[in-house]
């Protein structure tokens, strides 16, 4: 928290470097949440850039309810949800309902009952390859569904605090999990399959 009142305090006074260090942090991840949410990357991308402009000028504002990073993503999707209507674009973020494959993956907690498969000892090649694999998640992460993708973004990657995630989303903690399981399983299965794919030298 500290840190996080410092680098407000630097975006306030117009540090340069606070900004760029803030922009490099969450523009890929912002980019990928909007683009689910609007017509295209292109689209996003002026999305993302209307936001940063709003968040410096609404910088003095922050009183610090939130994180930093949730004030950021909910002026985002605020800008992504205005977007997508001044368009024709309808997004639901409602997906109910209960999947038996969530009970079967998933303890109590919401961690893996079988953890994926993991090296034992990294290697130099092992370390390409995870770097190869690495661009297959993200790759399996942008097909998902507009919902399931933004809220394992902003949730599992961000690290946003649940509470957050369905403030900024406007959806209950009950269906954020769901969403959040179902993007989890999904990329698990990609990622079994192209592990399989490797093992059966395919």
């Amino acid at each position: 928290m500290d840190d996080e009142q410092a680098l407000v305090g630097r975006l306030s006074t117009g540090d340069p470097a606070a900004f760029e260090t803030l922009y490099r942090q969450h523009t890929p991840s912002m980019i990928r949440v909007c683009t689910g949410l609007v017509r295209n990357k292109a689209t996003a991308e002026e999305v993302v850039q209307d936001t940063w402009v709003a968040v410096l000028k609404g910088i003095g504002g922050f009183e610090g309810r939130s994180s930093l990073a949730g004030w950021i993503y909910a002026i985002l999707m605020n800008k992504a949800r205005t977007r997508a209507k001044r368009d024709g674009r309808s997004v639901s973020f409602d997906e109910g309902g209960e999947d038996s494959d969530l009970a079967a993956a998933f303890d109590g907690r919401g961690r893996w009952k079988d953890m994926p498969e993991l090296w034992e000892t990294v290697t130099p090649d092992r370390i390409v390859e995870g770097r190869s694999m690495l661009a297959h998640v993200r790759a399996v992460i942008d097909t998902l569904a507009p919902a399931q993708r933004s809220v394992l973004i902003l949730r599992g990657q961000r690290e946003l605090d649940p509470a957050e995630v369905c403030e900024i989303l406007q959806i209950s903690e009950g269906n954020m999990r769901v969403l959040l399981h179902r993007a989890r399983l999904s990329v698990r299965k990609a990622l079994d399959d192209l592990l399989a794919q490797k093992g059966s030298g395919a």
